[in-house]
């Protein structure tokens, strides 16, 4: 049975007219020969598209979001990007358009990025992981040579608490499952908060913010990291924690390779390992509000027809009562 829907606006949504002809058009606005070729890529906060060039080759054209980011925070984004290819950290940038790195067409913000061939890194290898942690490492030492005035940071208001308000007061939990909804997103937001009051004075820096699997392309043996667009201030762990899995075991394994190329760049701090599940609970509160925010989005409900279902809100109120027993796990230790 579907869950009520919610109805937040009867505007059109911005994509709506977003289509090959005007992304062409987009792409000779900003002083490329596009030949026709147009192929849209994965992506559901953003629209990204590789455009086939006249004098041969691919672009990449990101039209982001209207309303999401601020000229300011964008052009950080693009700013941190840059700083790091600029010191041979293998990241992928902004091209420079006539105007600098931010274009604008209709009422999109309009980046543009050079097309690079990959595979997804296969982190189940200790060797792999011993290398993204010194590309990380690299990227933490340079994120914390100065601080973003515009970016959001990573905190338990905006990544938990506006999350569970915005699902409560949006009609999207099925009227069974909202007073248990309720009440454990209450005791999870207490026990977040408690989990950061834990670590004192949590030092932050610039980070990737979204460094999971799907933001990384393994080429020639070293991994290039893509799609800043959430990059943010917060705890060097977020970059980290996102590369394990498995068993108990498996991820304590997984953690040594990690830290140890890390370390050659920049220090571990070993007391962050117990923001691990933490950060884990306000990813998957944050995700549930986001695929909610973003439901009008023609894209999402062809994209995740599972979202919104009876089905869905019960699972994740299960997976919510797991990750409040998590929270009360020891947490990874850097022992051997």
């Amino acid at each position: 049975m579907l869950a009520r829907l919610c109805v937040l606006s009867s505007d059109p949504h911005p994509y709506a007219g977003l289509g090959p002809e005007q992304v062409l058009t987009a792409a000779e606005a900003l002083g490329y020969s596009p030949d026709a070729r147009v192929f849209a890529l994965n992506s559901y906060e953003n629209r990204v598209y590789q455009i086939g060039l006249e004098q041969g080759g691919y672009i990449i054209l990101k039209f982001y979001r209207p309303g999401r980011w601020s000229r300011e925070q964008i052009l950080e984004e693009h700013a941190f990007a840059r700083e790091l290819a600029d010191l041979d950290i293998p990241v992928v940038p902004p091209l420079q358009l006539a105007g600098g790195s931010l274009g604008q067409f209709e009422q999109f913000p309009v980046a543009a990025f050079e097309r690079l061939p990959g595979r997804p890194p296969e982190l189940d290898d200790l060797d792999n992981l011993l290398i993204m942690g010194r590309f990380v490492g690299r990227i933490h030492a340079v994120g914390a040579i100065s601080g973003f005035k515009h970016r959001v940071r990573l905190d338990v208001d905006r990544f938990a608490i506006q999350s569970r308000e915005f699902l409560l007061h949006n009609d999207f939990l099925p009227a069974d499952l909202l007073p248990a909804y309720e009440s454990l997103s209450a005791d999870l937001i207490t026990r977040l908060q408690q989990c950061f009051a834990d670590q004192g004075s949590l030092e932050t820096l610039r980070i990737h913010g979204d460094c999971h699997p799907g933001n990384i392309l393994w080429q020639d043996e070293m991994p290039w990291f893509v799609d800043f667009d959430d990059t943010l201030t917060g705890p060097a762990i977020q970059d980290l924690w996102m590369m394990l899995s498995g068993d108990r075991n498996q991820r304590q394994a997984q953690l040594l390779e990690l830290v140890e190329g890390y370390n050659e760049f920049h220090d571990f701090r070993p007391r962050e390992l117990g923001l691990v599940e933490a950060l884990r609970t306000m990813r998957l509160m944050h995700y549930a509000a986001w695929l909610a925010r973003r439901w009008q989005d023609p894209a999402f409900p062809l994209s995740f027809p599972w979202f919104n279902t009876e089905r869905y809100w019960a699972e994740h109120i299960l997976e919510l009562r797991e990750q409040l027993s998590a929270l009360d796990e020891p947490p990874l230790q850097l022992i051997s």
